[in-house]
This record gives C-alpha cells, structure tokens and sequence, in this order.
C-alpha cells in the first residue's frame, strides 16, 4: 500500500528549495505520508490543517485504523518541504516515531486542506 520513499527526488527537492535550480522550487508536488508514533488522540490532525493552511498546502489528513495518521498534500515543492520537515519536527503534537513518505507530481485534486474520515 505504502511505497518506500523516493530518496532521489526528496533529494532534488531539498536541492531545488536550497541551492542552484531554485527558480523550480514552485513547482507542484503531492507528498503522501503516513506518520507513526503517538499521533492519535494528541491533536494531530487538527494542528496539521493548520500547519498546512498557513503554508497554504491543499490536501487531507485522516487516522487510520492501525494508529497512524495518513496525510496528503500538495503545493509548490518548497513549501511542501517546509511542511515535511515539520511533520518530522518537535513542533508537531504528540511523538512522531516515523514518517514514510512518497514524493509525486501534484494531481490539483484539492481545493483546501481538510481532516477526513
């Protein structure tokens, strides 16, 4: 269900938001995650639509039946690395153990971020 990160170009995204090529960090991509650790019952998803709608990402978050906590977004490649990063952070609520991720292009299937069940 979940692919294994693509390590390449989570790595041209950090390159693109950083460095030389900085002129394509605005372009849209979809992160898929699935957060494990203790992420349920903490406020998880309700501080994740705010994160996002103060990036101004599009997408959804969800728990998931197995305890972890299913988020979607997308938005232009800097910004959903600013956000991935907080995923990752101290910020987010609760204790996120793991995130794994997939990086794809952007559909433009959302039009605002929202938690869904």
């Amino acid at each position: 269900m979940w692919a294994a990160p693509d390590r390449d170009y989570i790595g041209c995204m950090a390159e693109y938001a950083e460095g030389p090529g900085a002129e394509d960090a605005g372009v849209a991509v979809r992160l898929t995650a699935r957060v494990q650790g203790t992420v349920q019952a903490v406020g998880f998803r309700y501080w994740t639509v705010r994160k996002a709608e103060e990036l101004g990402l599009r997408g959804t978050v969800r728990n998931d039946d197995d305890g972890t906590v299913a988020v979607v977004v997308e938005g232009p490649q800097a910004v959903v690395l600013q956000f991935r990063s907080w995923l990752r952070s101290p910020d987010a609520p609760g204790r996120v153990d793991r995130v794994e991720e997939q990086i794809s292009p952007a559909t433009g299937a959302f039009s605002n971020f929202r938690v869904v069940y």
